[in-house]
């Protein structure tokens, strides 16, 4: 390649509240395609060669979106270089290693891992009121990612034996399956209470697309991620967390029915764009 010549770049992202849309962003260049991977799992073949491949995307419970797993182990993708950003929270434990575990078992590494500390929006344990107050150095840790990216670096975070037994600690305390990760049904998790005034920004923000408009008002069902897309989205706050007094996780309902959250640079069109089943970019 002719070093005057700008190397294309492809970017694959998961977002339910903007955050890793956000990033996305900000690693691409004059020459970067940006691809939504809930519009991508609609295709039968996800076959990607270029120069350059990058994915982004949120941890829950420090393992990827099962979407994400799905894409990784659907998509054949060949690059010279390729670098992976996972956000988070609070902790991101051993994240890294269980992408690159995932990565292996499909023949191919990632040259680069890093994570990204973000407002954390797992409403549960987190006002979102407060998360949005918090310093968490985002631009400037930004900065060292994207230089890293733009120079080639090959690094993979390290991951402390602390870091490792958190994440069994959380495993056993969850009774989640390593192999899935946050596949709930939205069913049972979510209701949508009186509030609602059937605009359906639900049924556009879901990348499952669980949610619909019935002559009985908006309906959720369906396999769930977990995201939280429709909940930290809708304009009415009209969706709320069902009483699961089975699932620790959900026992006491969340820290601030009242607060929401969506990435201050990331819009409604945005997320659906992203994440709408009958919405293409």
């Amino acid at each position: 390649m002719n070093m005057d010549e700008k190397m294309s770049r492809l970017i694959f992202y998961f977002t339910g509240t903007g955050n890793c849309l956000y990033v996305a962003r900000q690693l691409a260049n004059d020459n970067t395609e940006l691809l939504s991977i809930p519009q991508l799992m609609k295709q039968k073949e996800l076959n990607f060669e270029t120069d350059e491949i990058g994915l982004v995307y949120p941890i829950y419970g420090h393992m990827p979106p099962y979407m994400v797993r799905q894409f990784l182990k659907k998509a054949k993708l060949k690059a010279d270089y390729t670098f992976a950003i996972l956000t988070f929270g609070a902790r991101k434990c051993n994240a890294v290693e269980i992408l690159d575990g995932i990565t292996r078992k499909a023949d191919y590494r990632f040259s680069y891992i890093s994570t990204l500390k973000m407002v954390d929006n797992w409403l549960p344990n987190f006002d979102m009121n407060e998360q949005v107050k918090m310093d968490k150095h985002i631009p400037e840790n930004l900065a060292v990612i994207k230089n890293d990216i733009n120079s080639q670096k090959h690094w993979i975070q390290s991951v402390s034996q602390e870091e490792r037994d958190q994440h069994a600690g959380f495993m056993a305390y969850t009774g989640l399956d390593p192999e899935v990760g946050f596949l709930k049904r939205s069913e049972k998790y979510f209701v949508v209470t009186d509030h609602c005034i059937g605009c359906g920004v639900c049924t556009d923000v879901c990348p499952r697309g669980n949610y619909s408009l019935t002559s009985n008002g908006v309906k959720t069902d369906g396999d769930c991620e977990f995201c939280f897309a429709c909940i930290q989205n809708c304009p009415q706050k009209a969706i709320k967390f069902a009483k699961v007094d089975d699932d620790p996780l959900l026992a006491n309902g969340e820290k601030n029915p009242e607060a929401r959250y969506r990435n201050e640079h990331i819009s409604l069109v945005d997320i659906k764009r992203a994440n709408g089943i009958n919405i293409s970019k």
